[in-house]
């Protein structure tokens, strides 16, 4: 019989092959009572220096009476297991009239566009930048050059954002589909361990080619995905959407649309400008805004893990700080263990910041934004400003940084003595096209500056030397979630246009890879329970 294990207590030093030896000692069973076992969640228990461990959850086969013995005795480590299948979805019964059509091609695209090709609705996807491979020689050529391809670049391209990420699986979210996220992402090409680790991740490197995958199964399902092709405009009839139109390197297209997807991310503001003058319901919502920090990966680890920092297999050490300021919050996020800072704009008349790792996380900084929240009352609560304080934020950064995709920088020392460092110490920034020495507080806002200078000091008494002097901070970081929600009603329909699906980050239901997924399968959900499939092949 099978069960699931719980709070299973596994050394360092001692691998997955004594598991099962592991599971008979904790339950007090002898060893050929328990046949086999895998592992379905390992954590980290680095609370206590002198005993750095990890937690087990695992599900195994045991003898039926000794599995019935203990369910009965209501061990605490035990509980009953039950397989979990993937079921078929209910497929609706209205005649597709057009297209269906995915806009976008990061995960909430990616994940709806493949569900819909698995039920013969062979999706049309719209992405205005690259396939990854062309995508990745525009990003490179940016950090090299400073010279920026406006529509191929780490925001628009195949994958989306998070493809130039440490490609964070984590979520909140405590949806079942999470689950499918992961197992599709490992049928793709992921490494397995994503599928039980507490803090998952896949790294830039291994991410390019799960996502090209999941895109050239796509295409033979009889999806048709369209690089280069940006959305222009939609037409309404009587409140129901009727096509579409968008343009491409040979001209200009309008589609009749069934339904169209728009899983646009949060860097696409032409789109949001058309949105919002075709008067798509729309409102502001907080986000938070900030620098990159970079201290040594070296350093993390001695703090993070003691003695065992280098351990082979505990990797390199990760960190999530807050701290308060006034009424704001003031936190670390998307942390990239050994990785960099890498220039994240998607416009020639901005400087924008991100963090990316790669699976091995072997560079040699750590990094993390540090953000300060803002609330609509900050910007003007119009649906448009908080895109417009966003802007006005990255060009201000690149007139700090003079241009060619150089950005501001400083020590935190001289952040916090407010005035412009004299050079860089210790600790090398990593950002391309390269950094310019400036004083920090010309560049952010007044709050968010007090509220990065508090907030570090807080940081460095829960994490030693985490205020060192020559921490770097590199600006400005602005997208760390959209600026706005894209209203639509429980059927995931915009609440003013039938026929249209606001999904993803940049509608402003999601905050990462996973979350963007699993709203991209219930936007997909909802628009095949509502449709006849007209070649159905799951």
């Amino acid at each position: 019989m099978k069960l699931r294990i719980n709070n299973i207590k596994q050394p360092i030093s001692e691998g997955d092959e004594s598991l099962p030896y592991r599971i008979a000692n904790l339950l007090g069973l002898e060893a050929m009572q328990v046949s086999s076992a895998r592992i379905t969640r390992r954590a980290l228990d680095a609370r206590k220096k002198q005993d750095v461990h990890f937690l087990l959850s695992s599900v195994a086969e045991v003898e039926d009476a000794a599995a019935k013995r203990l369910l009965a005795r209501e061990n605490p480590h035990v509980e009953a297991y039950t397989e979990q299948l993937e079921g078929t979805l209910p497929v609706g019964t209205e005649a597709l009239r057009g297209r269906v059509v995915v806009v976008g091609l990061g995960p909430a695209g990616l994940f709806a566009a493949h569900q819909l090709a698995k039920y013969g609705y062979a999706p049309l996807v719209l992405e205005r930048g690259d396939a990854i491979e062309q995508r990745a020689h525009c990003v490179e050529h940016y950090w090299n050059t400073g010279e920026l391809d406006e529509n191929s670049n780490v925001m628009f391209g195949e994958g989306g954002a998070g493809t130039f990420s440490d490609g964070k699986l984590t979520s909140r979210s405590k949806d079942a589909r999470g689950e499918q996220v992961l197992c599709t992402l490992i049928r793709f090409g992921a490494p397995e361990e994503i599928g039980y680790a507490a803090k998952p991740h896949i790294g830039t490197d291994r991410l390019r080619g799960v996502v090209s995958a999941m895109r050239k199964e796509i295409e033979q399902l009889g999806g048709e995905v369209r690089f280069r092709a940006t959305l222009t405009a939609l037409k309404q009839k009587e409140g129901k959407l009727a096509c579409a139109t968008f343009t491409t390197p040979n001209g200009t297209e309008t589609i009749e649309c069934a339904a169209l997807l728009l899983a646009i991310g949060q860097g696409a503001r032409d789109t949001y400008q058309m949105l919002y003058d075709a008067g798509l319901a729309m409102a502001p919502k907080p986000f938070a805004v900030g620098v990159r920090v970079e201290h040594p990966q070296s350093m993390i680890d001695r703090v993070q893990l003691g003695e065992l920092a280098g351990h082979p297999r505990l990797g390199a050490a990760e960190y999530r700080l807050t701290a308060q300021h006034g009424e704001r919050g003031v936190y670390t996020f998307c942390m990239c263990p050994g990785g960099s800072v890498i220039a994240s704009a998607s416009a020639k008349d901005e400087i924008v910041v991100n963090g990316m790792s790669d699976f091995a996380r072997n560079a040699q900084n750590a990094n993390s934004a540090v953000v300060v929240q803002v609330y609509p009352a900050d910007f003007g609560g119009g649906a448009l400003d908080g895109m417009r304080f966003q802007k006005t934020m990255e060009q201000v950064a690149v007139a700090a940084g003079g241009g060619g995709g150089v950005a501001p920088a400083s020590t935190l020392g001289a952040f916090l003595r407010r005035e412009k460092p004299r050079g860089f110490g210790g600790v090398a920034p990593s950002y391309r096209p390269g950094v310019a020495s400036c004083d920090l507080w010309n560049v952010l806002p007044p709050f968010v500056s007090a509220g990065i200078a508090e907030g570090m000091k807080a940081f460095g008494r829960q994490l030693r030397g985490f205020d060192r002097e020559d921490a770097v901070l590199t600006g400005v970081e602005t997208r760390t979630s959209a600026p706005l929600r894209l209203l639509r009603g429980e059927n995931m329909e915009s609440a003013s246009c039938a026929g249209l699906y606001p999904v993803g980050e940049g509608a402003g239901y999601a905050g990462g890879i996973v979350s963007a997924a699993i709203d991209g399968l219930k936007a997909a959900e909802a628009v095949i329970g509502k449709f006849a499939s007209p070649m159905k092949t799951v």
